[in-house]
């Protein structure tokens, strides 16, 4: 008898899109092995009424599908990048990183206005802390609303008027099928995206990496190492806005990265470069000088309050 490969995922129209793809690849790639989702709630998924910063983080996003992959009632399991924790559990390895999509963020906003043209008060919706510090140091004198839920709840919103603009990840318009001609890509050397912003992350036991290596996109595995030894190093809490974006030509690796306070009065930037070898080490690096110009503080500060 063949054994079935149990993919573990959310059930957001999203992640279920993600999870089929990944589905449809390892049917592709090992073909007469049969794959099937397995859906799990997760803490992310049942608390939708607050802020993620206030309820632990985008972790809750993969603890319990991360325990059913411990205990062994999945195989792999299929994540957004930026939802994965700097540390993996136990046990676990980020066993593949398929070819990443649009790292960027897209502005939406009813009437076609750009960011800058945005009246003063205009309601704009995010309940992510990194957009919303880029927000107020870019574009002071908004209305910042929490924006949680799904894409579809997210573009309700803003259709049915309850606000004026909102910012949400291309990659998930793009997974989704959902075109929005007036869509506007904000630039990523200025608002940088979240860290593994656009890539996914397939996640197993150990002993089990090879199930899924055919996945395995090197150039991506290589920025997004980049951009996760950031963020390992700087180690900031779910209050904390954190950023780095890296993009690969031939094999020199460019990084930047961003440690901001959350009322975006202080945003502190930064730019490396070097070899595609060394991205561990370039973010590790990058990350240390942006503790020194001022990041460690804005943590201090953060972790006191």
């Amino acid at each position: 008898m063949t054994t079935t490969i149990r993919i573990g995922t959310r059930g957001s129209a999203l992640a279920l899109a993600q999870a089929r793809w990944t589905q449809q690849q390892l049917q592709r790639l090992l073909p007469g092995r049969p794959a099937e989702l397995v859906i799990i709630t997760t803490s992310g998924d049942r608390f939708v009424d607050r802020p993620l910063s206030a309820i632990g983080g985008k972790g809750l996003f993969v603890k319990e599908i991360e325990e059913a992959l411990a205990a062994g009632r999945i195989d792999c399991a299929v994540h957004s990048m930026k939802d994965l924790p700097a540390e993996l559990a136990p046990g676990l390895a980020l066993a593949a990183v398929p070819e990443r999509v649009d790292p960027r963020d897209v502005l939406l906003c009813r009437g076609g206005h750009n960011l800058a043209a945005l009246p003063a008060g205009a309601r704009l919706g995010t309940s992510s802390l990194r957009r919303m510090a880029l927000v107020h140091a870019l574009r002071p004198g908004l209305d910042l609303l929490p924006l949680r839920g799904n894409v579809d709840t997210r573009l309700r919103k803003l259709d049915a008027g309850e606000l004026d603009a909102i910012i949400i990840a291309a990659a998930g318009l793009h997974r989704l099928g959902l075109t929005r001609p007036a869509a506007q890509p904000l630039d990523p050397a200025e608002f940088l995206p979240a860290i593994g912003q656009g890539a996914l992350a397939i996640e197993t036991r150990c002993d089990d990496v090879a199930l899924v290596s055919a996945l395995e996109h090197a150039p991506t595995r290589i920025t997004t190492a980049a951009e996760r030894a950031f963020l390992i190093r700087v180690g900031g809490s779910c209050r904390t806005p954190l950023a780095a974006h890296a993009t690969l030509a031939g094999a020199r690796l460019e990084l930047r990265a961003l440690i901001a306070s959350p009322d975006g009065r202080q945003v502190i930037r930064g730019q490396r470069s070097g070899a595609a070898t060394e991205a561990a080490a370039l973010g590790g690096a990058l990350a240390e000088e942006l503790l020194g110009r001022g990041g460690e503080a804005i943590l201090r500060a953060l972790t006191a309050w």
